[in-house]
Parts: structure tokens; sequence; C-alpha cells
């Protein structure tokens, strides 16, 4: 039995699994807007708006917790671009916002094997 088993398999091993979630999150922070399966937005679309509620929340912090709150994504995103246009540009526009950054919007099935598409997008203020 799953009881309360968090996060989704998607049919991967573990570790096909993180570099999925990993890299479809580093696509949403980099273009602002993914289309992607309805089950792989909902694997994703909770770590994301974390690591902008951590982003956010960091900007009225010490320096200190700001450098805690940059190492803290870049362990989960390895990349320093993305992890500086998050901090940078992403969180202060959700600054007066207490949550719901991203927002789904349903496209319909794929042609090919009729999966459910989904465009992930963050939300503009």
């Amino acid at each position: 039995m799953r009881h309360q088993v968090a996060g989704k398999k998607l049919n991967r091993s573990k570790g096909a699994r993180n570099a999925l979630r990993r890299t479809l999150i580093k696509q949403l922070f980099t273009h602002e807007r993914i289309q992607t399966t309805e089950a792989k937005a909902a694997a994703i679309r909770a770590e994301a708006e974390k690591m902008i509620t951590t982003a956010r929340n960091s900007i009225e912090s010490s320096e200190s917790e700001k450098v805690a709150a940059r190492r803290l994504i870049a362990a989960k995103l390895s990349d320093h671009a993305i992890v500086n246009k998050l901090f940078d540009e992403i969180a202060p526009r959700f600054v007066g916002r207490p949550g719901g950054y991203t927002r789904v919007l349903k496209l319909g099935p794929r042609l090919g094997d009729a999966a459910n598409m989904v465009l992930l997008e963050l939300v503009e203020e």
C-alpha cells in the first residue's frame, strides 16, 4: 500500500525521476512557461512553489540567511544562472503574494498517445 508516501513515481527509476523533476523545474524558471503532461506538472508544481517561497522569504532576511537559502536551492537545481534568476527576478515579483505562484491550463490530449497535456506557467501580477 502507498499510504502517506510522498511524490509520484512517473514510471521511472529514482535517478531518472530526480533528473526529470530537476530539468522541468529549471525549464519552468528559465522560460516561465512549459508545456508538459498533467502528471509531470502535478509532480513538480509543489516543489517549484516551495523554491519560490524560500527565495521570496529570503529577501527580508540577514545576509547569512540569504546565502543559506541560495545554497539550499542551488543544491536542488545545480545551475547558478537559474538560481540567480530565481532570487533576483522571479522572487521579487511575488513579495506581496501569499502563495499560488503557478497556474496550470489544460490543453487537451496529445496526438501521439492521448496523454493529457497542460501549460504550467508562473502567474503574472
